[in-house]
Parts: structure tokens; sequence; C-alpha cells
């Protein structure tokens, strides 16, 4: 119970303190589950609260003014821990910490002054006081938690509102009637003030536990999107070629085991030759091209086309949705711009590959891409045959 209020109702003491044992335990659970300060910060505010409850008893048994300082003392440690939990917000620390030390600066002064009010003037100075600064915090609460969203948080931000408008009500009944001797009939329900704060406290601690339960829904729902988000990451990290950039071998096989039919054209591609330039040049210089073609053919295709290294010097393009002919001009302005590849160190090194094509519409994509790897063959074969007639022309 509140020490200044108007008929001393012993059994007010007992909820008050059961009341702020409850609230502490309820934010420290909240605390412990979710570690944000603010819920920290009202688990320490309401155990403060109970220690002032407990100077207010005295007060209240022994009529003693000397109780009213550390009654006065803890109420106001009350109200700069609830101060603090406002600024700090939903984070997960105290990063400004000035307020709460300003606040401390003039405890000296708002005791004292509690101390003069309490002896120089009736109890109901003090009360209206106390719920006038109750009234502060609460709303300052209420200002600080605007940007929180969500049904819950409306819900908490709205028992902050109707614990502000409760404790203005007080301070000017107490003011304007209690203090005047004229208190209406319609203002004894103030002899039970506690009670009725002790529910809104209990819907204040409810619908802070909604808020937090929401607040647990957003950040799993988060911490859903983020694993999605490496998921999908490291599913494309292990598909990718190290050396060329594209994806490899594994990628391509999926694709191809994958259901359904591919709408499109595939190309197959190799490297006419690429052993000899080996062992002319160095794997190095061979590494060195092989990055170069990965990157040749990513800026060669759309988007939506996929490029895989399919092994070796062997390439496969997946054209998505293309027609046969594009496909084929776009795989011969591929292999010109080869024609003039560029080695460092080694100036123009012409690269020539042998390319075939397939198309896939209405079949299943490892149909379309055998037929390509023998197209490409084919061409291979026949190179090679007119290079060898060239090297050995028939004798006359």
């Amino acid at each position: 119970m509140d020490p200044s209020s108007p008929i001393p109702d012993i059994s007010a003491f007992y909820v008050q303190e059961i009341g702020a044992l409850l609230f502490g335990l309820a934010f420290l659970f909240l605390y412990r589950q979710s570690r944000v300060v603010y819920f920290g910060l009202w688990a320490i505010a309401w155990g403060l609260r109970f220690l002032a409850a407990l100077f207010g008893f005295e007060l209240l048994r022994t009529a003693d003014s000397r109780w009213l300082a550390p009654y006065a003392t803890f109420e106001f440690a009350f109200v700069i821990v609830l101060i603090s939990a406002a600024r700090a917000g939903f984070a997960s620390d105290v990063k400004d910490w000035r307020t709460v030390l300003r606040l401390i600066a003039i405890l000296p002064i708002f005791v004292a002054l509690v101390y003069a009010i309490g002896r120089i003037e009736r109890m109901e100075a003090y009360h209206t006081s106390s719920a006038l600064v109750l009234a502060f915090v609460y709303f300052y609460n209420f200002l600080m938690l605007r940007r929180q969203q969500g049904m819950g948080s409306r819900f908490f931000r709205f028992s902050l509102l109707v614990l502000t408008a409760a404790f203005v009500e007080h301070a000017v009944v107490f003011l304007y009637f209690y203090n005047n001797g004229a208190a209406p009939v319609w203002a004894q329900y103030l002899h039970h003030e506690t009670y009725y704060d002790f529910v809104l406290h209990c819907v204040l601690a409810f619908s802070a536990m909604a808020m937090w339960s929401e607040s647990q829904i957003d950040r799993i729902r988060e911490l859903g999107s983020e694993l999605d988000h490496v998921r999908r990451e490291t599913r494309h990290t292990l598909d990718l070629d190290r050396l060329t950039g594209l994806l490899n071998q594994a990628a391509l096989a999926s694709r191809v085991e994958a259901p359904g039919e591919f709408a499109g054209v595939v190309a197959v591609c190799d490297m006419d030759n690429f052993k000899e330039v080996n062992d002319r040049y160095g794997h190095l210089v061979g590494d060195e091209i092989l990055r170069n073609i990965g990157h040749l053919l990513q800026g060669s295709i759309r988007h939506e086309d996929e490029a895989f290294r399919w092994g070796g010097d062997e390439f496969v393009i997946l054209f998505q949705n293309q027609r046969a002919e594009i496909a084929r001009k776009r795989m011969a302005e591929i292999e010109q711009r080869l024609r003039e590849f560029r080695v460092r160190g080694f100036g123009v090194l012409p690269i020539s590959f042998s390319w075939g094509t397939a198309e896939a519409h209405g079949r299943p994509l490892r149909d379309a891409l055998d037929e390509a790897d023998r197209s490409m063959y084919e061409l291979k074969r026949a190179r090679a045959g007119e290079s060898a007639s060239r090297a050995h022309p028939p004798a006359r």
C-alpha cells in the first residue's frame, strides 16, 4: 500500500508487496529469455518498488517521518530505472547513462524536498507529487516506445497510457479534494487505490509478455530468413567451380536429374588441343586461360542462362527459352573472341574450341545434352581431319 492513502489499509500493503514481487519476476523472466535491457531494467525497478513498500509500511505503521526518506529514495530509484529503461529501448545494452547520472545527482534534493513536505504538509501533498512523477515516467516510456510495431507493442503502450491517466487522476483528486478536506463520495475509491493500481500493472505485465512473444515470433522469422539466405549462399558456393567461377559438374548433374523438361538450347564446347597449351606454356597459363574463358562465357550469356564447367576444358551452356539459331550465333561470337585471346606475358594467344548445340524443347535435358556433346565431337573430329590434311597434303 502507498503510505499516503487516506485510510490505512494494511491488507493493501500485502497486495503491493506481492504485486511488486510478481511483476519483478515476470520482467526478470522476460529478460532471461530475451536479454533485452528494457525488461531487465523493469525487473530491477520492481525490486526497488518492493523495498520502497517495506519502508512505506513502516511509515504507515509507526507514523514516524524518519521512514519517509528511505521510502522516497527507493521510489525515486524506481523512477530512475524506468526512465533508463525507456531510453535503452529494446537494445541489448544501455548506450547512454548520462540521463541516469543526472537523475542520481539530484536524488539528495528530491529526498530532502519529500522529507520536508511530509513534515510540513500532510501526506496527501507527497502523494500528489509522487503520482505526478509516476505519470510522467509512464508517459515518457509510452513516447520512447512509439516506434515499436505489432499488436503486443500497441497493447503495451496502451497500458502505459492508461497508467499515466490513472496517476494523473490520482494526483488531481488528492490535490483538489483530499488536501482541501472536501472529498466527494465518488472519490472514495482512492481508499483502495492500491488494488486498482495492481490490476493496471497486471495488465501492463501481461501486455509486456505479449510484446515479447510477438518480438520472439518476429525474431524467429528473421532468423529463418537469414538461415535460408545462408543456405542459399552455401549451396551456391558449393555449386561453383573455384577456378572459373562457373557452376560446377555437381551443379550440372543436379540440373540434369531435376524433374521436368528444359525449354531452350543446350551448348557443349571443348577446347581444341588444350593439352598442348599446357605442355608448351605451363599449367599456370592453362589455368589463366580457363579462368578467363569462364569470365568470357559468364559475360556472354543472359542473366537467366546458365554456364557450367563440365570438367577439364569442357563447358556447357544452357540457353533458357532461346531459339537454336540465336544460340549458335552466340557461340560463334564467343569462338571469335577467343581467337583474339590475350595472355599476360605472351600477347595474343589464339584459342580455338569446338562446340555443338541441341534444342531441348519437349524432351529431357539429358537427351539434349548428349546430342550437343555428339555434335561437338563431330565438329572436333572434322577440324582434326582438316588440320591433318593441311599438314600432310596428298602427293602429285
